[in-house]
């Protein structure tokens, strides 16, 4: 068992890693848990010694296996809690992330077995992010950023890069979600703006930050 603290440092490490593949420095995981580098590093000694991350001072820190079984087990957790929370509860996808944040610690692998099998064993979570498997086994979908997209092509939605509520509000207030369906309409060269069509025809001009937040079908 590890602690909610030790946990969160996990996770933080696995995702400023990108999902493990490269060292992360002190200053950035201090950054992502909103505290002092200090911190960070009597963190990170503590880890090193329970051996769930590579830490040598001055030269960044990455996770072990073990390290990284258990920031997929934390993420798998949050992940299925999402879907439950939006499917069964009816919690908007902009809610769920704090709440998900909570729960995401519960120890019980029966518990995670049982709420996998309820929710059918879901491989997406409402923004669109692969859930692990028991196993630690993750299944991308194949996309690219609206950004990437040129004029006249066009796909749907599979997820977005961001998750926070303003951002998933604003995408409400858009009529836009999982599922629907864009095309890009014209690519303005003074901002770098988006003018799309949805597949209601309805016309929306997607500032440049936008369209780098979302995910399309490739």
């Amino acid at each position: 068992m590890h602690s909610f603290t030790e946990e969160n440092y996990i996770k933080a490490i696995y995702k400023l890693s990108a999902n493990g593949t490269q060292e992360v420095n002190t200053n950035a995981i201090a950054e992502a848990m909103d505290t002092k580098a200090a911190s960070v590093t009597d963190m990170l000694r503590k880890l090193n010694t329970k051996s769930l991350v590579h830490y040598i001072k001055y030269r960044g820190v990455s996770l072990t296996k073990e390290g990284e079984r258990v920031a997929l087990q934390v993420i798998r957790k949050h992940r299925l809690w999402e879907v439950f929370l939006v499917e069964k509860l009816k919690f908007n996808w902009d809610e769920v992330h704090e709440v998900a944040e909570e729960l995401e610690h519960i120890g019980s692998p029966l518990l995670t077995q049982r709420l996998d099998e309820f929710l059918g064993h879901p491989r997406f979570d409402p923004h669109g992010d692969p859930i692990p498997s028991e196993n630690g086994e993750i299944k991308q979908k194949k996309q690219r950023l609206l950004a990437e997209m040129d004029v006249n092509e066009d796909g749907v939605v599979v997820g977005v890069n961001d998750s926070q509520p303003l951002f998933l509000q604003y995408l409400d207030k858009m009529g836009i979600s999982l599922g629907s369906r864009i095309k890009v309409i014209d690519r303005i060269a003074y901002d770098n703006s988006f003018e799309i069509i949805l597949e209601d025809d309805r016309n929306l001009l997607l500032s440049s930050e936008v369209t780098k937040n979302i995910f399309l079908s490739a």
